[in-house]
């Protein structure tokens, strides 16, 4: 089995970009798992802010849940962009 760290090298990679949608769900779940709880403020840019949302949405959640999550997203994403 892929080690989480495996698993983001491998979504870097991926034959299709994610979609926008698609990216903010891993971008949350990647700052979750490795830093933790956001701890930014709100930024001004509307492209940073909806990564800030992105990840501010997965508060709560500990590190090995969200590395959890971000491997199933990986693998959904995956077998849809075969």
């Amino acid at each position: 089995m892929l080690t989480f760290e495996e698993i983001v090298e491998k979504a870097k990679s991926l034959k299709n970009p994610p979609t926008k949608a698609d990216f903010l769900e891993f971008y949350g779940y990647y700052k979750q798992a490795t830093v933790g709880d956001c701890n930014i403020e709100e930024p001004e840019d509307e492209e940073k802010k909806a990564r800030y949302n992105a990840w501010k949405s997965k508060a709560g959640l500990t590190i090995d849940d969200a590395k959890a999550y971000y491997i199933e997203v990986y693998k959904k994403y995956a077998a849809q962009s075969e």
